[in-house]
């Protein structure tokens, strides 16, 4: 193969989408009620979204949920966004440049660009933020390795830095202009461990607004930046209310007290006949049931569970109607271009589970969020179905971060089975994150050196005939060993008020809300 053709080769990979960002923010036409309350909208004024808990973290370098990178996607810019498209979209960015042998890739940022605070924002902020990145002990750098070696970059200018592989990767270009966001580093240059979960002083950025207020459990408030590169935000009091009962959520919804927040399936059809907006969208998620393995270590038992389960059930009563789900059945979502359903489905079945017990009748404990209707649901109805098989399942819910932070314990965690749910864009190496040995995000404890080499193979292979068919090879071997229970990919469904406009140019996508907060207008 060419050094053109590789460097042609990894620009498509590039194009075909970025961990986090890349999957198609589509709504369901039948049921999106549209936006037409721009035109009457002005600048200024005040809005109020709501978040279900604070973010787990507010340190770009490290955060993974989805409130700290809605956070940080108000405060801070990356280099690039990709469409759902696969369109990729310069931000801070002006160029990015594959070289012709495929080993590294130049960027040439904007001229001009500042920081919240009036210092000029250079290359070397690049660099400094992708090195802290990809620092093992920083907790999520899994992504900015090719093998056993880091990504490095090097600033040659102050507007050009240039990022170089230890080999080529054709998952690299896409991890690399991941929507890593940066940092300064005048400003954070002192700090000596990225591992922590806030970074002193709070959020110096480069985004649309700058963090104004923070008070922890309850809101945080957010002014305009005023060296934001981009258009100007409209609306100038931008509040992020923390309110973790879908209840409430929705009577504030009604009663106007908030302006806009995800809702439930079950919800849509209250709002008919009022004033309320839904809009629901895909973000190529997957629900799942996920087993601890230090903890259920017999594979037997854990397939056992699997069998006794039933999808379809679990699915409708937590998004009651395939209106507002599809059913996963692989660690990809259905909707991604490398998912196979020639797993092993684990399809109802009684007896064979109860065969694998041999006669065990284990007890396990289920960790949930507490608040979620749909979690709720569906660990009720696992507990149900487990029982006919002689599973007894205990169930505990808890606020999100507590369950991660009990999850990442491992062998030492309460639960043995947990609900969760996670967006990791159309690149299958981003969910090497997830399922590779001591990975940054193996909450499952999950080791397979055989899954492993399926990743690296698959990260180093360019022709994608050959890739499709290791990431197939993968997706099997995951589910033969159990420890991951796909549920659907489910439709998320945001919930505006009468006085919020501009949400088709803010433009809805996966885990941020919106990609741009800045277009988003009230009346």
């Amino acid at each position: 193969m060419s050094r053109r053709r590789i460097a042609s080769t990894l620009a498509l990979v590039a194009a075909a989408g970025l961990m986090l960002s890349a999957c198609a923010p589509a709504g369901n036409p039948s049921e999106a009620t549209g936006d037409d309350s721009t035109a009457s909208a002005s600048t200024g004024g005040a809005l109020t979204y709501v978040i279900s808990s604070d973010p787990t973290s507010t340190n770009p370098i490290n955060l993974n949920d989805r409130w700290g990178l809605t956070f940080a996607n108000i405060v801070y810019s990356p280099l690039a966004r990709v469409e759902g498209d696969g369109t990729v979209v310069n931000e801070l960015a002006d160029s990015i440049t594959p070289a012709e042998d495929g080993l590294s890739v130049t960027v040439k940022l904007k001229s001009g660009l500042k920081w919240s605070d009036g210092e000029p924002l250079t290359a070397e902020d690049v660099v400094f933020t992708y090195t802290e990145k990809a620092k093992k002990e920083n907790g999520n750098a899994d992504l900015l390795w090719v093998g056993d070696k880091p990504i490095t970059a090097e600033a040659t200018d102050d507007t050009t830095v240039v990022f170089h592989l230890p080999s080529i990767s054709s998952a690299a270009l896409s991890n690399i202009a991941t929507e890593t966001y940066i940092i300064p580093k005048h400003v954070y240059g002192g700090i000596t461990d990225f591992s922590t979960s806030d970074l002193d002083p709070a959020a110096v950025g480069s985004g649309p607004y700058q963090l104004a207020e923070y008070k922890r459990g309850e809101y945080l408030r957010f002014e305009p930046n005023p060296n934001y590169a981009g258009d100007a935000p409209q609306v100038t009091d931008l509040t992020l209310r923390i309110v973790s009962n879908a209840d409430t959520v929705k009577t504030a919804l009604q009663t106007g007290e908030v302006d806009a927040s995800f809702v439930t399936a079950a919800q849509v059809e209250e709002f008919e006949g009022t004033d309320v907006t839904v809009h629901p969208y895909a973000e190529g998620r997957v629900a799942y049931l996920g087993v601890i393995a230090a903890k259920v270590p017999d594979v037997k038992v854990r397939q056992a569970l699997f069998y006794a389960l039933d999808k379809k059930q679990i699915d409708d009563g937590a998004f009651l109607s395939t209106d507002y789900y599809e059913p996963a059945y692989s660690i990809l979502p259905p909707s991604n271009p490398f998912a196979t359903e020639d797993v092993e489905k684990y399809e109802t079945d009684l007896k064979k589970a109860q065969t694998l017990l041999a006669g065990a009748t284990p007890t396990i404990t289920l960790g949930y969020t507490a608040g979620d209707p749909a979690q709720e649901t569906e660990a009720t109805l696992i507990q149900e179905q487990a029982g006919k098989a002689g599973i007894t399942v205990e169930l505990q819910a808890v606020d999100p971060s507590a369950l991660y932070a009990d999850i990442e314990k491992g062998a030492d965690s309460s639960f043995d089975v947990f609900l969760g749910g996670y967006i990791m864009g159309n690149d299958p190496d981003a969910y090497s994150a997830l399922f590779r040995t001591g990975a940054s995000a193996n909450y499952f404890a999950y080791s397979n050196p055989a899954v492993d080499t399926l990743f690296d193979q698959g990260a180093a292979e360019l022709d994608q005939t050959k890739r499709t068919a290791i990431y197939a090879d993968l997706q099997k071997t995951i589910a033969d060993d159990a420890v991951f229970y796909p549920l659907a990919d489910n439709l998320k469904i945001l919930a505006t008020g009468p006085r919020v406009g501009g949400v088709d140019e803010a433009v809805l996508v996966p885990i941020y809300t919106f990609e741009h907060w800045e277009k988003l207008t009230v009346k």
